[in-house]
């Protein structure tokens, strides 16, 4: 196994101009599998809302949810640098909170660093949770928390304000702390400029190729889902169509009684004779000669 992921690997790719893998995961399976196929970065994404649990955004998501994936995540990542995203509410009160909630998810959740939304307004909120030895990657442009305030997921930074705007949230992250920055829905001119302007690495999501790192969600780059396929979006396998395939042919198999067949059953090692046992009325008492009166539930002394 190569050496584990740290934030520095991170860091030292970007420096030496090597793209960063990134790729959510929920669960330990999907963990170990993406972390064998090379993953440098397993994000827990708050995106478990939608893809996991059938919410309609991220909003309804709790911290401990996002604990309880990121610890099967952690479980199951190997070599791959695990970050857990902090949920709607976990951090916007105060810094003291978002201290507190970030401490959970590397305490109990077992990551190796924490995601959260938002620009300058939220430096020292990120300069708080890195001074408590947390490492925290930012998330701009297209923020899914802030999907009410936007209006929907829109690309944003499409105008010479807002992008100049953007431009000022990283770089205010940057000197708050920040390791590593999502740029989601995002122009590829604006995310190059930014990645530029940065000493930190930035990864794309729907920001075009010029970021130093690619995210897509798992389910989305397997194509388990044929309804959702925004511009972003490639499927490098279609994995509805297998999955759905192998489950008609277990039902098929099923229904016509040929699984299981002997291949897939147990055997004894040694003869077995079995007798019918009589059957037992429930409440009624058994005289048996010579022994305790027993129960009609699990022969229990009475």
């Amino acid at each position: 196994m190569k050496d584990k992921v740290t934030i520095h690997t991170l860091k030292r790719l970007k420096q030496s101009g090597q793209k960063i893998c990134m790729v959510t995961a929920y669960d330990a399976t999907f963990a170990r599998i993406l972390d064998e196929g090379g993953a440098d970065v397993l994000l827990v994404g708050d995106s478990l809302g939608m893809v996991i649990q059938g919410q309609d955004s991220t909003l309804p998501v709790t911290m401990d949810q996002m604990v309880y994936h990121s610890a099967a995540v952690s479980r199951g990542a190997k070599r791959a640098h695990v970050v857990g995203d902090m949920p709607f509410m976990s951090y916007q009160v105060s810094p003291q909170e978002a201290v507190r909630n970030a401490g959970r998810l590397v305490s109990e959740g077992n990551v190796g660093s924490v995601k959260l939304e938002g620009g300058a307004e939220f430096a020292d909120t990120v300069r708080a949770i890195v001074r408590a030895s947390i490492p925290v990657m930012g998330h701009l442009g297209l923020t899914p928390q802030s999907v009410h305030k936007m209006g929907g997921y829109v690309v944003q930074g499409r105008d010479e304000d807002a992008a100049r705007r953007m431009l000022d949230d990283a770089l205010a992250l940057e000197a708050a702390g920040a390791y590593a920055m999502v740029l989601e829905g995002v122009p590829l001119e604006l995310a190059r400029t930014i990645t530029q302007s940065l000493k930190i690495p930035t990864i794309g999501i729907g920001a075009g190729k010029h970021c130093d790192g690619q995210v897509l969600v798992c389910y989305d780059l397997l194509g388990m889902n044929p309804d959702f396929k925004p511009k972003f979006v490639k499927r490098f396998a279609n994995l509805h169509g297998n999955i759905t395939e192998a489950a008609n042919t277990f039902f098929d198999e099923v229904r016509a009684g040929t699984f299981p067949d002997e291949d897939h059953s147990f055997k004894a090692t040694k003869g077995i004779r079995l007798v019918t046992p009589t059957p037992v009325v429930p409440d009624a008492e058994v005289a048996v000669e010579g022994a305790e009166k027993v129960g009609g539930i699990y022969g229990a002394p009475v």
